[in-house]
């Protein structure tokens, strides 16, 4: 299995392939992407402001047609448009560089399209603020089915990915399947934290998530000795992290190892690797605060989990994809090797015959969104069939 490849740069395709994966329609890719096809010869950064006008323009237009279905009280059907709407403007957003014209502007509407579509389709999702030493932590709040105290799941983002996105990987759906809840969180560096509160990533990941421990503890509906975590792309290097560092963590996963990130910095300094996003040091200075590159090299220093594996005492697993072209499967044996007390430790590498193959299973989410579901079934007391 492998990347849709419209494109003729990764990053674009990536794009596409995320929004196809969080349930964009095939139809309207293609109305988006044809027109800019060209566009993309000019490399992964140049072409970007044609990109988010395609892209927000099919978002508007959904936008509009969701507006008609509400009028005629037709509010399941606005809420499947309204989410489309959200997906495309939010993919349109995350292209852009820190700054660029409109950007705030199509995260606002990608925002209340998201919003609204939880409301009139009557979605298994709260959008709730986890407070912080500074600021707080928006969040989605997915509840599992049935009586009495279920247990949770923290699901964190990666370097550039939101709440939103985590919600459409389809994970927090099998979880509530499995009697599992949900909360997908914009820790800081990452969604409306970054973007509307500007507050830079922390590499020290347990402190924010210690404070999302501390929300679910305090919820009637929650089995505090029952609390996961994982996370995505970057997500892989925070949510171990956060489990060697907060005991509170019951169990833990990753989809996609980021064992020893500061090093990758490295690597796409010598262009080894695939960038995740157009502009990317750009973005990577707003998301820690840096002032230029030598204060971002400084300043995720610390992004490096060697070292610290030993101090995780839960069940943990291990996904990566075998073809991954942005972050090397080397670190997934080196974070599975390194997991020395963990009492139930697993590694998944994801090949060809399963697919799941590239970054996060950009390829195809299925085979790593079941496994993780089930992984926390089995190690927080939720059920697989």
């Amino acid at each position: 299995m492998a990347l849709f490849e419209y494109f003729p740069n990764y990053i674009w395709n990536l794009s596409v392939a995320i929004a196809m994966e969080s349930g964009a329609q095939l139809g309207e890719i293609i109305d988006m992407c044809q027109p800019i096809r060209d566009a993309a010869d000019g490399g992964a950064d140049a072409g970007t402001p044609m990109f988010m006008k395609a892209w927000a323009a099919m978002g508007d237009k959904l936008l509009e047609l969701a507006s008609e279905d509400e009028a005629k009280g037709r509010f399941f059907s606005a809420s499947n448009k309204l989410e489309r709407a959200s997906l495309y403007l939010i993919t349109a957003e995350r292209m852009q560089g820190h700054g660029a014209p409109g950007r705030e502007a199509t995260y606002a509407r990608a925002r209340d399209a998201f919003d609204k579509s939880t409301a009139l389709g009557r979605i298994n999702r709260e959008r709730v603020e986890i407070p912080l030493d500074k600021g707080t932590m928006p969040a989605l709040f997915t509840r599992a089915p049935g009586p009495g105290r279920k247990p949770v799941v923290v699901f964190c983002n990666g370097l550039d990915s939101c709440k939103e996105l985590l919600y459409w990987t389809r994970l927090p759906q099998e979880l509530a399947r499995r009697g599992i809840a949900t909360l997908c969180v914009d820790q800081p560096g990452s969604g409306e934290a970054l973007r509307l509160q500007n507050l830079p990533v922390d590499p020290l990941s347990e402190s924010w998530a210690s404070k999302a421990v501390d929300w679910l503890e305090q919820q009637p509906e929650v089995n505090p000795k029952a609390i996961g975590m994982t996370g995505i792309s970057l997500g892989g290097h925070f949510a171990p992290r956060a489990v060697a560092y907060e005991p509170r963590f019951a169990s833990g996963a990753v989809w996609g190892a980021n064992h020893n990130w500061r090093e990758v910095q490295d690597k796409r300094m010598a262009r080894e690797g695939e960038n995740p996003v157009p502009h990317y040091w750009a973005h990577v200075h707003w998301a820690f605060g840096a002032s230029d590159q030598d204060d971002f090299l400084a300043k995720s220093e610390a992004m490096n989990l060697n070292g610290h594996m030993g101090s995780i005492t839960v069940p943990f697993l291990v996904t990566h994809g075998a073809s991954d072209r942005q972050i090397s499967v080397d670190y997934a044996d080196d974070l599975y090797e390194q997991l020395i007390n963990s009492p139930r430790r697993e590694k998944m590498i994801f090949t060809p015959r399963e697919g799941g193959v590239e970054h996060v299973g950009a390829d195809n989410m299925a085979y790593g969104r079941d496994l993780i579901a089930d992984w926390f079934a089995e190690t927080l007391g939720g059920r697989v069939a």
